[in-house]
């Protein structure tokens, strides 16, 4: 497999040394919506490097609620927690925009890791960012109102894609913002009638990028200086 080819960000960027480590364990894979990653506390086979399509990281307490925490895309890799030496996790970690990727065995991964330092050195920096991102959508959750974290999650969104266009449904967007779909609907209103999207059935539209990061405000930003930072541009 050719690195020039590699649409990821993380396997792009590594030395090529380092990719050639884990170039003939990698496998391409469809990523279609409501893929599972993992399971809650339960083992995984695979790490995944997705190239389009969206992932999402969800909470998941005893009795059932479910809260996003946290998404990544071709910007990323799952589980992040691998290069701790744990494929296991309490999260529910699944596709919620369709796209494809590469695979390959965990087993690998940690031969590879174990093998060469950038890699691992990578793969670090990306687990302790995307930690980052999880006490920021922590901390926005208890202090932005839903409009505020819909924007947010929104431009996470558009970073991840390659369009201004993605299909997302109310009852989905309430399940990720853990709110009422009345609460979404409102909050899509008053993003659309402040001319920053368009939203029309399960499709929503980035109508002014600049506009919407100044809706986001403090919510959005630094998850992603952090990862320019440490990794490269988001």
């Amino acid at each position: 497999m050719q690195q020039s080819t590699i649409q990821n960000r993380l396997l792009g960027m590594l030395p090529e040394e380092a990719f050639r480590e884990i170039a003939d364990d990698l496998e391409p894979v469809d990523l279609p919506r409501s893929y599972v990653f993992s399971e809650p506390l339960k083992d995984c086979r695979y790490s995944y490097f997705p190239e389009t399509g969206i992932g999402s990281i969800v909470a998941v307490s005893p009795e059932g609620q479910h809260s996003e925490v946290g998404i990544f895309g071709r910007e990323g890799m799952t589980p992040a927690y691998l290069v701790l030496e744990t494929a296991m996790t309490p999260y529910s970690i699944f596709m919620q925009v369709p796209g494809a990727g590469h695979r390959l065995p965990n087993e690998k991964l940690l031969e590879a890791t174990a093998r060469s330092a950038p890699l691992r050195r990578l793969l670090l920096r990306y687990a302790y960012v995307l930690s980052i991102q999880t006490a920021y959508t922590g901390l926005s959750n208890s202090i932005h109102h839903v409009d505020v974290r819909l924007a947010r999650w929104l431009l996470m969104c558009h970073d991840r894609t390659r369009s201004d266009r993605f299909s997302l449904t109310h009852e989905f967007l309430a399940v990720m913002l853990s709110v009422r779909r009345s609460s979404v609907t409102n909050a899509l209103h008053m993003l659309e009638g402040n001319h920053l999207i368009y939203s029309e059935r399960s499709l929503i539209s980035i109508r002014d990028r600049g506009a919407l990061e100044d809706f986001a405000g403090d919510a959005y930003g630094i998850p992603e200086a952090e990862y320019s930072r440490l990794i490269g541009k988001i």
